[in-house]
């Protein structure tokens, strides 16, 4: 539809908007219904004026239509390969395969689970969920996270892991809602290793 005649139907629809507004506060001359019926006239005639068509839009690919010159709509499913590239992911991809330490440091998981009766997932990054925390100012504390199954049992396994490291036992807090285990002290790297050995 050419500019002109579009600017021309949204001055109709626009004066009969003001004139309804003004018949709010003024007795006016018509009802309401009225003015809705002459805005819906005014607005019908100009798209059969326009389209040429008794009033009826018929759009580009349809079977009544054989002489627009506008091209029909196709939808396409071969190319989206191509949209997808531009879509951001929603999660980390899975890290390509690999069985040695990588120059990062980083070690993969084994395939096969340990037989266990808890398991410490991997977090969003593919890394051992170990993690160091202050607390009250300088309390120098060692979070495991995201575990699942017995935590009692990996919590006097850690106990007894570090007590052969340290010759002493470190206290610990277990909080089962968090699926979580706090260690007083920085052991994260040597928990970080232990956890790996295991196969996690």
């Amino acid at each position: 539809m050419p500019f002109h005649n579009l600017f021309h139907i949204v001055s109709h629809i626009s004066f009969f908007f003001y004139l309804f507004i003004f018949s709010q506060n003024v007795r006016p001359l018509c009802t309401r219904s009225d003015y809705v019926r002459l805005a819906l006239a005014l607005i019908d005639k100009e798209v059969v004026d326009e389209l040429g068509c008794s009033g009826r839009r018929v759009f580009s690919g349809s079977s009544a239509d054989t002489t627009s010159p506008y091209p029909g709509i196709i939808e396409s499913r071969e190319e989206y390969h191509f949209v997808e590239r531009l879509i951001p992911p929603t999660r980390v991809p899975d890290p390509p395969k690999h069985t040695d330490i990588r120059p990062s440091g980083w070690i993969p998981p084994k395939d096969q689970k340990p037989d266990l009766p808890y398991v410490v997932r991997r977090s969003r990054m593919h890394n051992i969920p170990v993690y160091t925390d202050i607390t009250h100012g300088n309390r120098q504390m060692t979070v495991i996270r995201k575990i699942e199954g017995d935590i009692w049992c990996l919590e006097n396994e850690v106990r007894e892991f570090l007590m052969q490291l340290t010759g002493k036992t470190p206290p610990t807090q277990v909080n089962e809602i968090a699926r979580s285990i706090r260690i007083k002290g920085y052991y994260d790297k040597e928990l970080r290793t232990w956890l790996t050995e295991k196969g996690f």
